[in-house]
């Protein structure tokens, strides 16, 4: 059994970073591709990023492309969303979800309904 377990949230001002992380004590993720999700007050959740089971390929919203990183520790079962420049719109419950994939070198998802596994979320709050 796969149990995300997110952190890393807080306040900050416009124009700070953050970073996030998400590790599982339980297994393993080699096989699998690690998702960030988010969900605004009011709003569907929506896709962040995600990376691949190899690591080697990444894929990220628009909304967030060229100021978010996402990356993974295999050592440490962990994977980490590095967020620069936040923005109030920004704001939201940030979680950490998991697919396995038949091929790891593939492209992860960006489809919710492909992740099987998901963390409770972390709260990220972003000042003007």
């Amino acid at each position: 059994q796969v149990q995300l377990v997110e952190s890393g949230g807080g306040l900050v001002q416009a124009g700070d970073s953050l970073r996030l992380s998400c590790e599982d004590s339980g297994r393993t993720l080699t096989r699998y591709a690690l998702g960030w999700f988010r969900q605004a007050p009011g709003k569907e959740r929506e896709f962040v990023a995600a990376i691949s089971g190899s690591g080697g390929s990444t894929y990220y919203a628009d909304s967030v492309k060229g100021r978010s990183t996402i990356s993974r520790v295999y050592a440490r079962n962990k994977v980490y969303l590095q967020m620069n420049t936040l923005k109030p719109e920004d704001t939201a419950v940030y979680y950490c979800a998991a697919d396995q994939q038949v091929n790891i070198f593939t492209t992860p998802s960006a489809a919710e309904n492909e992740y099987d596994y998901w963390g409770q979320g972390t709260q990220v709050t972003v000042s003007s």
